[in-house]
């Protein structure tokens, strides 16, 4: 199984970037996809998730300016991040929930500088 994350980097406020997980290898139903982070000094945090029919849900500090979305053909997920703030700042974490167990990528650096 792997799960392969770009997109991070550095940006400033009020930018723009767009985060991609491709997974692969995964023989198990896949029932949701999406985001965690971790800034520094805090405990990791659901940013976003999808699940296979298609609803989303948000943590309220992204709402209105992340949107996730999946392709289920490319079993890939995306998190496109706007009008980012410093406070996003943190480590993504790409998440792949199936019906036996969960997956997770190496994560990526996102930094928002002020």
């Amino acid at each position: 199984v792997q799960l392969v994350e770009s997109g991070g980097g550095l940006v400033q406020a009020g930018g723009s970037l767009r985060l991609s997980c491709a997974a692969s290898g995964i023989g198990w139903r896949i029932d949701s996809m999406g985001w965690y982070r971790r800034a520094p000094g805090k405990q990791r945090e659901l940013v976003a998730r999808i699940v296979s029919g298609g609803s989303t849900n948000y943590v309220d500090s992204v709402k209105g300016r992340f949107t996730i979305s999946r392709d289920n053909a490319k079993n890939t997920v995306y998190l496109q991040m706007n009008s980012l703030k410093p406070e996003d700042t943190a480590v993504y974490y790409c998440n792949v929930d199936t019906v036996v167990q969960a997956y997770w990528g190496q994560g990526t650096q996102v930094t928002v500088s002020s």
